[in-house]
């Protein structure tokens, strides 16, 4: 009979692809994971892990077995909430997924406001790039993300929260007419700085610029917008700028800021749960908590009074 106990270690052998590693998630002697993977193995007769001296790794089994496994898994997370979160909102630990392009202009908001209104929530915040926080919110790692959609996964239901539009950003010493409003065919002779690639920010601007040509393009490994904005800063290209940050991100004012011309570039935010979960209400909750805290930004745009 296989437990679920066997699928948790199985499970942190095959996130952390190590015995040790996972031994330590799991809080259990190496020896006894290594006889309860054992056991699984007799259960279903089948050879899950390949072991040899360079180390370990799934066989094809192994990873169709993690796969079940991690639903399974979450499967009971959700039964577990289902009878923890009845007596109210927000309670308990909510394990919370947001990407880096968002993250540091939405939290110091949204997070006071949660202490304030949800004080015995036990927030846990995980910051990466989207697709990492898709495999861990199946997986049951994550209760609730806020990421860039559409998601296109029959597992995942999202809730849509508001528009995100992305300007033209510029050093402050480039001068331009007040009437003007950028296209992409500004990039054909400036260079488009880029977040690294995995950034779903990246991929938004390359579809709107219709832009390939690499050498057009600029990264340098680059994972966080404020270093992209110092780069514009000092001449070394161009870049579009969400409008979620520009409150933060301009306050030194080594930029101009400049709108597109229509139809505007821009990119849809919002809350994405399994769809098993039944935490719904709490992830409604949070979605507008989240609408209130983003607030508008206040920054002088080169070509227009307000943002409107």
């Amino acid at each position: 009979m296989v437990s679920l106990k066997q699928l948790r270690y199985f499970d942190a052998i095959a996130r952390t692809g190590h015995f040790g590693r996972a031994a330590e998630t799991v809080a259990v002697s190496q020896p006894a994971l290594s006889m309860q993977i054992q056991e699984l193995e007799r259960a279903l007769g089948l050879s899950l892990i390949e072991r040899r001296r360079s180390g370990m790794r799934l066989t094809p089994a192994g990873v169709e077995v993690a796969q079940r496994a991690a639903r399974i898994l979450a499967d009971v997370l959700d039964l577990t909430h289902f009878g923890q979160h009845r007596g109210g909102e927000l309670t308990g630990r909510l394990q919370f997924g947001i990407i880096p392009s968002v993250a540091p202009y939405l939290l110091p908001r949204l997070l006071p406001e949660l202490h304030r209104h949800f004080p015995t929530l036990e927030l846990q915040v995980r910051e990466t790039q989207t697709r990492q926080l898709q495999r861990e919110l199946l997986e049951g790692v994550l209760d609730v993300m806020l990421v860039a959609l559409p998601l296109e996964d029959p597992e995942i239901e999202t809730l849509t929260l508001f528009e995100d539009r992305f300007l033209l950003a510029l050093p402050a010493s480039r001068q331009i007419d007040s009437q003007v409003r950028a296209t992409p065919d500004i990039f054909k002779q400036d260079k488009l700085l880029l977040l690294e690639e995995g950034h779903c920010m990246r991929d938004q601007a390359l579809t709107y610029c219709n832009l390939r040509r690499v050498e057009n393009i600029d990264t340098f490994g680059v994972s966080s917008l404020s270093t992209i904005v110092q780069m514009v800063a000092n001449g070394l290209g161009l870049t579009l700028l969400p409008e979620i940050c520009l409150d933060v991100e301009t306050a030194s004012g080594q930029l101009n800021i400049v709108r597109f011309a229509d139809p505007e570039p821009s990119r849809t935010l919002g809350l994405a749960w399994r769809t098993t979960s039944p935490r719904k209400p709490d992830f409604h909750r949070l979605g507008a908590l989240i609408g209130a805290a983003r607030g508008q930004p206040h920054v002088s745009l080169a070509n227009a009074a307000s943002l409107s």
